[in-house]
């Protein structure tokens, strides 16, 4: 077995600014549960997990030092963290709530999800969705063309 139980095959590991208030967002916006906890010398988040859902997430303070930098430190990211939920709205809204910034508005995609975007404290990217139509793939196709005309 390649991984640990109760692991998936792909986990993100997501450098915060600040660990702690990070892992208090994702609880507040997302319902997440802090799943362990390991402290490093001065007080920093040298590894944590958290459950968003059925995924784990990895996650710790910066460590400069050691290349572990939050987006916000090198100036932004090119990784978004794709999220599913039960209603976009409430989460986004929880999101906002909790300290996060509206990046996209929720609105209805031609691909079947509800969906908008936050970006968290240290400019984690969280697109959010709630799938609301299924779409076959022909049928995406023909939406796909029609919106780049």
């Amino acid at each position: 077995m390649p991984a640990p139980s109760g692991y998936a095959t792909v986990t993100p590991y997501l450098i915060f600014a600040d660990a702690e208030a990070a892992i208090a967002f994702c609880t507040a916006a997302f319902g997440a549960t802090e799943r362990m906890r390991l402290p490093s010398p001065g007080g920093r988040i040298g590894h944590a997990e958290i459950c968003i859902g059925d995924s784990v997430i990895m996650l710790a303070d910066e460590f400069p030092d050691r290349g572990a930098r939050s987006p916000r430190t090198i100036g932004g990211t090119p990784v978004t963290i794709h999220l599913y939920v039960d209603d976009v709205d409430a989460t986004v809204a929880r999101a906002i709530a909790a300290g996060a910034q509206l990046t996209r508005p929720v609105e209805n995609q031609f691909y079947g999800d509800r969906s908008g975007a936050v970006t968290d404290a240290s400019g984690h990217v969280w697109h959010i969705a709630t799938r609301v139509e299924e779409v076959p793939e022909e049928e995406l196709r023909r939406r796909m063309a029609a919106l780049h005309g």
